[in-house]
């Protein structure tokens, strides 16, 4: 689903679906009230964010997780799935599974550490438990009462920021922002505040300032000429990433979140491409739901998430108790 703008500037279309954020924030209460928890024997880290479509969670999981591996925990990861056919709990084999089975996310968690599927997500904490690990880091999950975690860190695009700051569907919202920064042990920003989330933080939980940073690998496009595609939240980071490493970007189009290509349509983006003298680039993200027979077509552009005060985070982590 692509963004209405109505979602960033407000306006009378936000007013006339105000009842119905407020019916939104009614089921969100019911749902609470109905739903039977779980506290996981292991400290469990929940990764979110306060609104809809991409701010960076999955990166920052990574993260999260790179610094507990380096501290010798036996980490496991904890995703929806979304996109993906299976419902779980299932642990994900990037040998065997596909993102049309799992979604694209869970199979770039799973190439860093044991990942498990699972819309319920108490069923796959109980599973990752079994597997044997010490700490989950779950992606997605700050609205889903069915798990209790140890340490709750709410993830901000500088970019994007909560929009107008209404609820769903008048805004971009999952739920109030002061809830979700209630629940939140910290707030994670990442790149640039071009919308004053830090002022809206304040001095109610740390800020934890970060970056996407491309790999070093995706430097070799500087002065090439480029077509660039995402189907990923907001595609217009993936933009802003090729004008960054200095590519000559010749064209753009964007898809939305977690769209699946088909292999004709992959092809007329890479006939484009020849037809430009460019070269077609994606993300990791979508690269896991090209079709196989197009993936070495196409150049991936990966990015990681660099902490600006490694210090802050690695605090943070050391005073989580489970």
């Amino acid at each position: 689903m692509k963004a209405p703008g109505f979602w960033t500037t407000g306006g009378w279309p936000a007013a006339a679906l105000a009842p119905a954020s407020w019916l939104w924030r009614l089921g969100a209460q019911i749902r609470r009230a109905t739903t039977t928890t779980y506290r996981p024997a292991v400290p469990l880290i929940c990764v979110g964010n306060a609104t809809a479509g991409g701010a960076g969670k999955t990166p920052t999981v990574l993260a999260v997780a790179a610094e507990l591996i380096v501290r010798g925990s036996r980490v496991g990861l904890l995703s929806r799935g979304h996109g993906g056919t299976l419902s779980g709990p299932v642990r994900v084999d990037p040998a065997v599974h596909g993102s049309a089975e799992v979604g694209d996310e869970p199979l770039l968690l799973a190439a860093a550490a044991p990942t498990v599927i699972a819309r319920d997500r108490a069923a796959g904490a109980r599973l990752l438990e079994e597997i044997g690990i010490d700490v989950i880091v779950m992606d997605d999950g700050l609205q889903n009462p069915s798990l209790i975690p140890t340490l709750s860190l709410l993830v901000v695009d500088g970019g994007a920021g909560i929009g107008n700051g209404q609820l769903m569907p008048a805004g971009p919202l999952r739920e109030p922002w002061d809830a979700a920064l209630q629940k939140s042990a910290a707030v994670v920003l990442i790149g640039d505040d071009r919308t004053g989330i830090a002022t809206r933080v304040g001095d109610r939980r740390p800020l934890l300032r970060a970056v996407l940073e491309p790999s070093p690998a995706s430097l070799t496009l500087r002065g090439q000429r480029v077509l660039g595609f995402a189907g990923i939240g907001r595609p217009d980071k993936f933009r802003e990433t090729l004008t960054e490493i200095g590519a000559e970007l010749v064209g753009f189009q964007a898809f939305a979140d977690h769209h699946a290509y088909r292999p004709l349509e992959v092809m007329e983006l890479v006939e484009r491409a020849v037809g430009l003298n460019a070269i077609p680039v994606t993300t990791a993200k979508d690269a896991v739901r090209l079709p196989p027979e197009a993936r070495p077509m196409v150049t991936v552009v990966d990015v990681s998430l660099s902490w600006r005060d490694p210090a802050a985070i690695a605090a943070l982590l050391d005073g989580m108790t489970p």
